[in-house]
């Protein structure tokens, strides 16, 4: 057997593909296609590598895992295992989170619209922070924080107005933008005004995000510089001290072989110099720093399992490879032009062996009743039939996350492998699930 280079956690011969030491096309036998598989090993991995890169080497830091990239009950307990917080942005989220034991105050809340629903549950549960992305908002947490008796900390999301150059929908800290509050003087004053209006909200400091996948550093530390600008303007200007500064995630992860994703450290050495230069030139106290990394723990480590249902040919155009499944459970590519690599797996003469003249360049469609359903464009493969078992790599993030029952399918099984060990953490959905809820 040869260690492919690409991805990680695969091990494959001619014969047989390893995702941490498990049989991909024995899987798909065992827990049917399409399947979702996680490698519990790859994720802790990328959790040591948190520990070790920021939250050991930098005293007083945070991490919070981003859980809408990947929330399960499995995955949240290995969450608490590893001793990270949770960032949720809704209440089932939320509700999640505190069913897998994860202590409530170590749990960051966000989202521009939060509903008064959610504020509630929030406060009541204890959360350890809520990020307000409006001026109501604030007002609306002191309603409630003041009905339960206690102070609710928060920190004010910002946003810096920095192009990340990230696709537009996943790009979250330009100007014209949802989420966040504008850095500009009268909005300043508005804010404080009503942290002064509210006592039962204790203001800890500042969180700002700017986008998602960025493959080097440039966007975080050029909004850096601008929010710790505007942080010194919230000490001198208004007396609002800044303790804790949440610098959320976005770090990219490699989805083709052709990728170079940085280290974590290449994010975070650079950030947290930037800060410690800022405090001692300002003469003001260190902040405690925070990231929220969801995709750069769980992307490389998930892949998805397709079998091959039909291949058309449209002579002098294009090869169709039809899976059964598509944009119900990775809606990605249909939405943000996302690319992925993939790989036939389980046939000895599909291998890594494969010689170069016996690919074909097809793209992969899905089953889906829409055009734009078409989860890989142009990739070579070595003579896909029907009946092959495809693996699509680097899903871990956002695919099983935004699964839905469109065309009425019913979502796929995920399975966690641990050393070549399966253990079923979703079960498939049946039609009756589809339509439980309905009258």
């Amino acid at each position: 057997m040869v260690t492919t280079h690409f991805p990680e956690g695969i091990v494959a011969d001619d014969a047989r593909w390893l995702f941490d030491g498990a049989d991909l096309a024995a899987l798909a036998k065992e827990f049917d296609t399409p399947l979702y598989v996680m490698s519990e090993a790859l994720i802790r991995q990328r959790c040591a590598e948190l520990r070790s890169a920021f939250l050991a080497r930098y005293p007083g830091t945070r991490a919070y895992y981003a859980s809408k990239a990947f929330q399960t009950l499995d995955m949240l307990r290995i969450i608490k295992d590893e001793g990270l917080g949770v960032d949720v942005v809704s209440g089932g989220e939320l509700y999640a989170a505190l069913k897998a034991g994860i202590p409530a105050s170590e749990i960051i809340f966000h989202g521009n619209a939060k509903t008064d629903e959610e504020i509630s549950y929030a406060v009541q549960s204890g959360v350890g922070r809520l990020v307000v992305d409006n001026l109501e908002e604030i007002y609306r947490i002191e309603r409630e924080a003041a009905h339960a008796g206690i102070a609710q900390t928060i920190l004010f999301r910002v946003t810096p107005g920095v192009d990340s150059h990230t696709h537009r929908f996943i790009s979250t800290g330009s100007l014209d933008s949802k989420f966040g509050i504008p850095l500009e003087a009268s909005e300043t004053a508005r804010y404080v005004a009503a942290l002064r209006e509210c006592p039962h909200v204790e203001f800890a400091g500042l969180h700002f995000h700017v986008g998602s996948q960025l493959m080097e550093n440039s966007s975080h530390l050029a909004a850096l510089r601008i929010v710790l600008d505007f942080a010194a303007r919230l000490v001198r200007e208004f007396g609002l001290a800044v303790k804790e500064l949440d610098m959320g995630g976005g770090f990219g992860i490699r989805y083709l072989p052709e990728d170079n994703a940085p280290a974590l450290s290449d994010f975070v050495d650079p950030m947290i110099a930037l800060v410690r230069e800022w405090s001692e030139r300002e003469k003001l106290p260190l902040p405690a720093c925070a990231i929220e990394p969801g995709r750069w723990i769980v992307g490389e480590a998930g892949l998805t399992l397709y079998r091959i249902v039909a291949v058309k040919e449209i002579p002098g155009v294009r090869a169709y490879v039809a899976v059964d499944g598509g944009m119900g459970d990775n809606i990605r590519p249909a939405l943000y032009e996302a690319k992925y690599h993939a790989a036939i797996v389980g046939r000895a003469d599909a291998g890594l062996g494969a010689a170069s003249n016996q690919l074909r360049r097809v793209t992969i469609a899905g089953r889906y009743c829409e055009s734009g359903d078409i989860l890989i464009r142009d990739i070579d493969l070595p003579d896909p039939r029907p009946g092959d078992i495809l693996a699509v790599f680097s899903t871990g993030a956002y695919c099983y996350a935004m699964a839905s029952n469109y065309n009425r399918a019913p979502r796929p099984a995920l399975v966690m492998v641990k050393k070549g060990k399966a253990r079923l953490s979703v079960r498939r959905e049946t039609y009756d699930d589809v339509i439980h809820r309905e009258k």
